[in-house]
């Protein structure tokens, strides 16, 4: 006999209707969540956005709010673009150092746009969730160039997404006011180093590690060390009980 369990329409027409929901969570059809903010973890709107922010509880990416100031947009500045550059490249050095005390640095952005949602924030992806929680605890009681530094977790995962392809190809007509990422860029040189030398420190690290592992297991005795020493010492007190009793061990010159 050929018994179907029949699944009712109700619940078809619910599991589509999710599905669907999942499939246009963070996009342009999302009617609820805002997808700026979903992709790039800030919105002009800011919070008089129609459409909800949703913040994350956890995540590998860290967003600091309007760290590096840029002296080309000061409008006093006469700094040349080498000058701008090794600037740059200071700052960048400095923050990198910073936040790779709080784990290992997968990737660091810093915006160059001037709209105020995206000017000079840095976006750091750590390798753990757990860093990346961290680093927010306590960054956001420290400061830097003498301002207050405001941290979050952040819901960008991917920055080929949040960034402008146009401003990449050098064909964004929106410039520093474009609501996608313009990176700014270390020089390469920099960049190499910085990784290197935090792949060098990570390296010693699990060594450091290892030896001490390898000096705590040396020093704790195995437990088949243990069980045997035990036993040998209770086959000796077994022995020194039975001379007692014959009367050899209390002086007697027994025969």
């Amino acid at each position: 006999m050929d018994v179907r369990v029949l699944t009712p329409p109700t619940l078809i027409r619910s599991s589509r209707f999710s599905d669907h929901l999942a499939s246009i969570y963070g996009t342009e059809k999302d009617k609820v969540n805002c997808s700026f903010y979903f992709k790039i973890g800030a919105c002009r709107h800011g919070d008089r956005c129609s459409r909800k922010h949703v913040k994350p509880n956890f995540s590998q990416t860290v967003l600091l709010s309007n760290v590096y100031q840029n002296p080309a947009y000061d409008g006093v500045s006469n700094l040349t673009e080498e000058q701008l550059q090794e600037h740059f490249d200071m700052f960048f050095e400095d923050m990198f150092m910073e936040l790779a005390k709080y784990g290992e640095v997968e990737e660091m952005n810093v915006c160059d746009n001037v709209g105020d949602h995206l000017v000079g924030n840095v976006y750091v992806r750590f390798k753990f969730e757990e860093n990346a929680g961290n680093a927010v605890e306590n960054l956001n009681s420290r400061f830097y160039a003498g301002r207050p530094l405001y941290a979050e977790l952040s819901p960008v995962t991917d920055f080929g997404e949040a960034c402008c392809r146009q401003y990449e190809m050098g064909e964004c007509t929106r410039g520093g006011f474009c609501n996608f990422m313009h990176l700014k860029l270390p020089s390469r040189k920099l960049e190499k180093e910085l990784f290197q030398a935090q792949d060098e420190s990570l390296r010693l690290q699990k060594k450091e590690k290892r030896r001490a592992r390898s000096t705590s297991r040396s020093r704790s005795p195995s437990p088949s060390r243990e069980r045997k020493r035990r036993e040998r010492s209770a086959d000796r007190d077994r022995h020194e009980r039975r001379r007692r009793d014959d009367g050899h061990g209390n002086g007697y010159g027994g025969y």
